[in-house]
């Protein structure tokens, strides 16, 4: 259980990157009040976890009405794990969001819900993890385990967000890019574990090859 759990919180806090969203949150609320910068950071931040939590709770229901298998589940949300990695080590953020985002960011009078909660903080990546690990779960604890990383993962979103000018200051642009390459390591060996749970559920590979 606490092997489920660890993978549980680090994969969705690692995807969600609230570090990698700090330099798009300045810019964004470059023009806003302290007052006003810390409601967008309450917001987006309970925004982005009820996402999560709600995905998690229906995602599967979605999925498996669709005919889609847990082994299907793992493999995909490996692969798109490791494209966010790789995404990651290059310094790169274009699984979140893009440009035309950022740009309709900041002309938009409140930037919480998007492009901030949505897609920047529970992207695609984000919500396919939540439903793969929901899959996973064998019992009501290991549900109860996801729901508590995503909660997690929304309060550390909540408190960066709300540090981000001290965070961009002391880091500095060079110094988030650097922190974000260590995660997507950390981020790519996940995806690749979920990938070989993936195939061994499946039978395409012997369960030694896999542990």
């Amino acid at each position: 259980m606490l092997d489920f759990a660890t993978t549980a919180f680090v994969s969705i806090l690692f995807l969600v990157d609230p570090p990698g969203t700090v330099p798009a949150f300045m810019a964004l609320t470059a023009r806003y009040t302290p007052e006003r910068r810390r409601r967008t950071a309450l917001v987006a931040s309970a925004v982005a976890t009820l996402t999560l939590m709600g995905f998690a709770a229906v995602g599967n229901v979605v999925f498996r009405g669709l005919g889609l298998t847990l082994p299907a589940f793992q493999i995909a949300g490996g692969v798109i794990l490791f494209l966010v990695a790789l995404d990651m080590i290059r310094g790169q953020r274009t699984t979140q969001e893009g440009p035309g985002e950022m740009k309709e960011g900041e002309e938009a009078n409140d930037v919480a819900v998007a492009p901030l909660a949505i897609p920047m903080l529970a992207g695609p990546a984000a919500l396919s993890t939540v439903a793969v690990l929901m899959a996973q779960a064998k019992d009501t604890a290991h549900v109860s385990l996801v729901f508590l990383a995503i909660a997690l993962t929304g309060l550390i979103c909540y408190v960066t967000l709300r540090l981000a000018a001290p965070i961009q200051k002391r880091l500095g642009t060079t110094g988030v890019h650097i922190l974000g390459r260590v995660l997507g390591l950390v981020l790519a060996g996940i995806g690749v574990q979920f990938i070989l749970n993936g195939l061994k559920a499946a039978g395409l590979i012997p369960l030694q090859a896999a542990g």
